[in-house]
């Protein structure tokens, strides 16, 4: 194996591993499951592999073009990263305080868009990470490689979202309801800090 092939195999480890702890599948694994403790098992399978791609789809498409569309509109990636807090901030609260359930398919697929797909997995974070390592690509197996790392990683996330939704067997009404209570404040949680580091990066400026 040569040198090129070798760094390109360490590349694509590196992506593989930056991206899974920044999507970070068990973190956002509470708030799969309280968005989703409504739906059938078919749906919850259905739901966990669309949040899967609408993320897949996401990064991807940054990642091409990314800096050009955000250069263009002459927005910042902090403001990306606000704007996602905010959306994310507006889902903790419907689940705090109880959030209106449904099970019609345009409700699915509202869900597997928003906020499963984006802002929750193909959040700044990870858009920011994968738009960095395609500047750093220098050969086509390092290419390769990153979209290798891009697309096992959602794999990853699809299988563990969807291995998940055998908790609600075992909690019930009750615990699904406290689930919901818990996934809600973490959702919370993870909103504002985004809006603090966003505001950090303003005020610094």
């Amino acid at each position: 194996m040569n040198v090129t092939e070798v760094s390109a195999v360490t590349f694509a480890v590196q992506a593989f591993v930056t991206l899974l702890v920044i999507l970070d599948p068990p973190g956002a694994t509470p708030i799969f499951l309280a968005l989703v403790a409504d739906r059938t098992k078919k749906e919850r399978i259905a739901l966990a592999w669309q949040a899967a791609l609408v993320s897949l789809t996401v990064i991807t498409f940054f990642s091409l073009f990314g800096r050009f569309i955000l250069e263009y509109m002459n927005v910042s990636i902090e403001a990306l990263q606000a704007a996602g807090g905010l959306l994310l901030l507006y889902v903790s609260l419907e689940l705090l305080t109880g959030r209106p359930t449904g099970g019609d398919s345009e409700a699915n697929k509202n869900i597997a868009l928003v906020p499963l797909g984006t802002p929750l997995l193909a959040g700044p974070g990870a858009i920011v990470a994968t738009m960095i390592f395609v500047q750093q690509i220098e050969s086509p197996a390092m290419s390769f490689g990153l979209i290798a790392a891009v697309v096992a990683v959602h794999v990853v996330i699809a299988l563990s979202l969807m291995a998940s939704t055998t908790i609600l067997k075992v909690i019930k009404d009750s615990g699904v309801t406290l689930l919901a209570r818990i996934a809600g404040l973490l959702l919370a949680a993870i909103a504002v800090q985004m809006l603090v580091d966003a505001i950090k990066v303003f005020t610094s400026q």
